[in-house]
């Protein structure tokens, strides 16, 4: 229906329309697994500069599909794209590379970048919002506006984003060591992000290139992502998922998975995406969704059911978030096999018991601990904030850890 197709015959279909039918080309009743293939030709393009747009290919892929009314459930688990029409996608401009690079590590293996989300949320006027930046960068590197922060009337964002810039400065003074800050530019209007872009580049000055920008992808849609990523190229574009789960939950039998958004955000051009923790934390998911960090950081990945060689598009860093600290860490870095992203912790280091700076430094050492292979009990008895986070989040100790209390005198 969302190709060629039509309820009734109708008499304008010729030769050449039969031709680029969407084809359904598997059908596994067991499995309740069905297979489609569209033609690449189906899919709209620019008329601007030729270039592919995932607003056509979710209005074909999912479109009226979703709402027939013989379709019971219906949900899209994996998609294929083929060469030719793979590089009509602008991909990521920037990647966690340049992150790395502006804070003086190696381009390739760079590390664990160590980030929170000043909490509360919402509720912070300006001053005390810029405090809560600073307090953490002097033991992290990364700070994210939460998804809802921007221009609210207690904290209006050309109050708020002087002070951040000038937190940015004492704390990198305070430090010798480079910090970052994910902006949330999100709008309705392709001009207001523009605008909010342009203040806070020009308020961060000298350090514009340690800015990124926030936008919430999923509830914006494609048209944002690219506002983005082609008015501001040189800017890490930092896609924020928040609203998926109404399609991309378990529960949820219709729509797409967490595995397909974070495939497409890569061929729209995130430099990073929101990847959930993959059981470890408080968000849904599960251990098997390290296949989708790999799918957006590797050029050749397999999905559930289709593989894909991206041709040398830059990669999509993982970004993990929800209900993650310092106790977590490990068996999460166990799951995935490495520590080459952004974790982006608010409760982690805001309730760690001795401050922000502290919950930073014991997610830092939590990731030393994992590389080390040591236990992480016996390695906190040697790490004062990672020892101060097992009594921070003891209820998470005394799950993963039972015998935490006794070894370390608690």
């Amino acid at each position: 229906e969302s190709s060629t197709g039509t309820n009734v015959s109708v008499s304008t279909t010729d030769n050449f329309t039969k031709g680029v039918d969407a084809l359904v080309y598997e059908i596994d009743e067991a499995n309740e697994l069905v297979k489609m293939a569209y033609p690449v030709d189906l899919f709209d393009r620019n008329l601007t500069d030729g270039r592919a747009m995932i607003a056509s290919f979710l209005t074909l892929a999912i479109g009226n599909n979703q709402g027939m009314g013989d379709v019971e459930y219906l949900k899209m688990h994996d998609f294929y794209v083929p060469p030719k029409y793979l590089r009509l996608f602008d991909g990521p401009a920037t990647t966690i590379s340049d992150l790395w690079r502006v804070l003086g590590r190696p381009v390739v293996d760079g590390g664990f970048i160590v980030g929170t989300i000043v909490k509360p949320k919402l509720g912070l006027r300006p001053g005390p919002f810029a405090s809560a930046c600073y307090d953490f960068w002097l033991g992290g590197d990364f700070i994210k506006n939460d998804e809802p922060q921007g221009n609210q009337v207690f904290a209006p964002l050309k109050q708020t984003i002087p002070l951040v810039a000038d937190a940015m400065k004492r704390a990198q003074d305070e430090t010798g060591e480079a910090k970052l800050f994910s902006a949330n530019i999100t709008a309705d209007d392709h001009y207001e992000m523009l605008a909010r872009g342009e203040f806070i580049l020009e308020t961060f000055a000298e350090n514009a290139d340690h800015v990124a920008f926030l936008v919430d992808g999923y509830v914006t849609g494609p048209a944002a992502i690219t506002t983005a990523r082609r008015s501001f190229p040189n800017q890490y574009l930092h896609y924020h998922r928040a609203g998926h789960g109404a399609v991309t939950s378990p529960q949820s039998q219709r729509g797409y998975t967490a595995f397909v958004l974070s495939k497409m955000a890569r061929l729209q051009g995130a430099s990073g995406i929101h990847t959930g923790t993959m059981g470890y934390g408080k968000m849904e998911g599960e251990k098997s969704d390290t296949d989708m960090a790999y799918m957006i950081t590797e050029d050749s990945a397999k999905g559930p059911y289709f593989h894909q060689e991206w041709l040398g598009m830059n990669p999509t860093t993982p970004i993990i978030s929800g209900g993650m600290n310092a106790l977590r860490i490990p068996g999460f870095f166990d799951n995935l096999g490495h520590s080459n992203l952004i974790l982006t912790a608010g409760g982690g280091c805001y309730g760690h018991k001795d401050g922000a700076a502290a919950g930073a430094r014991s997610l830092r050492q939590a990731e030393a601990c994992w590389k080390s292979g040591a236990d992480p009990v016996e390695y906190a008895k040697e790490h004062n904030e990672l020892a101060r986070a097992f009594e921070s989040f003891a209820a998470d100790a005394d799950v993963l850890y039972p015998n935490w209390r006794s070894e370390l005198g608690v």
